[in-house]
C-alpha cells in the first residue's frame, strides 16, 4: 500500500511570504519528492489534513498582519488549489492502476517518473511566448481528465473571446500587459463587439481574475495593476419551485409516462436533499444510512451529512431492488425532460416542440427575467417551466427549507456553502416564508393588546 502527503516546505518561505507545497510519496519503504508548484500563506494550510483552508477578512486580518489582503487565496481559490492537489493524487492513483494492469512491479521511483512525464516535469507551466491564452490552452489540457467537460467549457469560452480581443486590438495580451486598462477595454469590447450582457461579462472577467491567482500560484510574475478593477455582479433571479409546485410535481400522476416518472423522482430527491446533479449521480447504496446520507462532495471534495426525510425515503423506496438508488441520466436530458425541449431543421426552425415534465404539471407562472446590457435594460418574459434545470432542485431545497423554518446555518450544514454570501444566491425569499416569519416575530405577548383602531 502506498501512502500520498501534501507537506507545506515551511523552511523553504518565498518573498511573498508563503512557502512551497510538496507531494511525499511512499510504498514499500521507499519515500520520494515531488514540487507541486503550488504554495500556501502557512495560516491558510491545514496541516493534520494536508489542504488549503479559507481565512476571511476578519480571520485573514488577524492571523496575517501586513500582508496585503489581496494576495490572500478567497473561498473560491482554495477550492481550486485543494482540487488541484487532489487532481495530482488521483493521477497517482492512476499511473498505479496502469502499472498493476500491466503486471508491473514499480517502485516510488518509477511513480515519480511517470507523474513528472505526463505533468511536463512540474505543474508548473512554461510560458515561453507569456500569452494568457496559451496559459488556458495548457490549464485545459492538465485538467481534462480530472474536471467535469461543462467546466472547462468556460476558460474555452473565454479563451475564444481573448483571441477575438487581441485581433480587435493588434496587441499581444501577456501576463505583464493586464492592468485597471486591459479590463476595462476588455469589458467594454465584450459588450460592444462581443454582444454579451452584463452576467455574462462578470463571468468572463471574473474567470480572468482566477486565472492571474492561478498563474501566481505556478510562480508566474504577474501584474498586481488590475487589482483596483471591481467587477459590478447583477443580483440574478433565482428561480425555486413553490411548495405548491412541489407537492404538484411530487404527486403527479405519470403511471403511463416511465422516463418522466424517473425524471420527476430524481429531481423532487434533489428537492428535499440540495444535492447536485453531479453528487445524485455518484450516489451509491453505501452512502445511503438509516436516516442519513454521507457523502463526500465531488466539487468541493467536503463530507457531508444529508437527512433522510419522509419524501427523500419514499423515492429511494421505489427503487429499492434495483442496482442504483436513483434512476439517473445525463445533466442533459434531465433538463430536456424537465422543460421541454424543440426539434429543429436544417435550417434552424423549429420542426416540433416536445412538452417536457413541468410544463405537463402546470408550472407555467411568468417570470420577467431582467438582463443588462451595458446601460441597457433587456426584458423577457418566459413561463417558469422554461426556466427550470436539474439545478433549480438545490435552489428548491434552499428556499423551501428557510420557508419551513429551518434557520440559514442549519440549511448551509446540508448543502455544504461555506459563507452566507453564496449561500444567499440560491435563496428566493418568498412572500410565504415574510409571512411565517413575521407572524413568528411579533406573535405578541402574554396579555393581548387592547388598543382601539382609531
Amino acid at each position: 500500500m502506498s501512502t500520498i502527503r501534501f507537506s507545506l516546505r515551511k523552511d523553504k518561505k518565498l518573498k511573498d511570504g508563503t512557502a512551497p507545497i510538496e507531494l511525499v510519496y511512499q510504498i514499500k519503504g521507499q519515500r520520494k519528492y515531488y514540487n507541486t508548484a503550488y504554495k500556501s500563506f502557512s495560516k491558510c494550510w491545514d496541516v493534520e489534513n494536508q489542504k488549503a483552508i479559507y481565512l476571511d477578512k476578519k480571520a485573514a486580518k488577524k492571523s496575517l498582519p501586513g500582508v496585503d489582503y489581496d494576495l490572500i487565496p478567497t473561498n473560491k481559490q482554495t477550492e481550486e488549489l485543494n482540487s488541484n492537489l487532489d487532481d495530482i493524487a488521483d493521477q497517482i492513483k492512476n499511473i498505479e492502476k496502469r502499472f498493476e494492469f500491466d503486471k508491473v512491479t514499480y517502485s516510488a521511483q518509477m511513480i515519480i517518473d511517470k507523474l513528472k512525464a505526463e505533468r511536463g516535469g512540474t505543474t508548473k507551466i512554461d510560458l515561453s511566448s507569456k500569452v494568457l491564452f496559451d496559459f488556458i490552452d495548457k490549464y485545459i489540457e492538465t485538467h481534462k481528465t480530472t474536471r467535469e467537460k461543462g467546466s472547462l467549457s468556460v476558460y474555452s469560452a473565454l479563451k475564444s473571446h481573448l483571441e477575438a480581443f487581441q485581433k480587435y486590438t493588434h496587441k499581444n495580451i501577456t501576463f505583464e500587459s493586464i492592468d485597471y486598462s486591459f479590463f476595462q477595454s476588455f469589458q467594454n469590447f465584450l459588450i460592444e463587439k462581443r454582444s454579451l450582457n452584463n452576467t455574462t461579462v462578470a463571468k468572463q472577467l471574473s474567470t480572468v481574475k482566477t486565472f492571474l491567482n492561478y498563474a501566481k500560484l505556478q510562480g508566474i510574475e504577474v501584474s498586481d495593476k488590475y487589482s483596483d478593477f471591481k467587477i459590478k455582479k447583477e443580483n440574478l433571479e433565482v428561480i425555486a419551485l413553490t411548495n405548491d409546485e412541489f407537492e404538484t410535481l411530487y404527486y403527479f400522476d405519470l403511471k403511463d409516462n416511465k422516463k418522466f416518472a424517473q425524471v420527476r423522482d430524481v429531481f423532487c430527491f434533489a428537492c428535499v436533499t440540495g444535492l447536485r446533479y453531479s453528487d445524485l449521480a455518484q450516489l451509491k447504496r453505501e452512502h445511503i444510512k438509516e436516516d442519513e446520507i454521507i457523502i463526500t462532495v465531488k466539487k468541493t471534495k467536503e463530507r457531508l451529512s444529508v437527512p433522510l426525510t419522509n419524501y427523500s425515503k419514499a423515492i429511494l423506496n421505489k427503487y429499492k431492488d434495483q442496482r442504483n438508488p436513483l434512476p439517473i441520466i445525463s445533466n442533459q436530458k434531465m433538463n430536456d425532460y424537465l422543460k421541454g425541449w424543440d426539434e429543429k431543421d436544417d435550417k434552424g426552425n423549429i420542426k416540433k416542440h416536445n412538452v417536457g415534465l413541468c410544463e405537463l404539471a402546470g408550472i407555467n407562472e411568468q417570470i420577467e427575467i431582467v438582463r443588462f446590457k451595458g446601460a441597457k435594460r433587456i426584458t423577457n418574459i418566459y413561463p417558469k417551466y422554461k426556466l427550470i434545470g436539474v439545478h433549480t432542485g438545490r435552489k428548491t431545497f434552499a428556499t423551501l427549507s428557510l420557508e419551513k423554518g429551518m434557520s440559514a446555518e442549519e440549511v448551509m450544514t446540508i448543502t455544504g456553502h461555506k459563507d452566507y454570501k453564496s449561500f444567499k444566491r440560491y435563496v428566493k425569499v418568498t412572500e410565504q416564508r415574510k409571512k411565517v416569519v413575521m407572524l413568528k416575530a411579533w406573535k405578541g405577548g402574554k396579555k393581548e393588546s387592547k388598543l382601539k383602531a382609531v
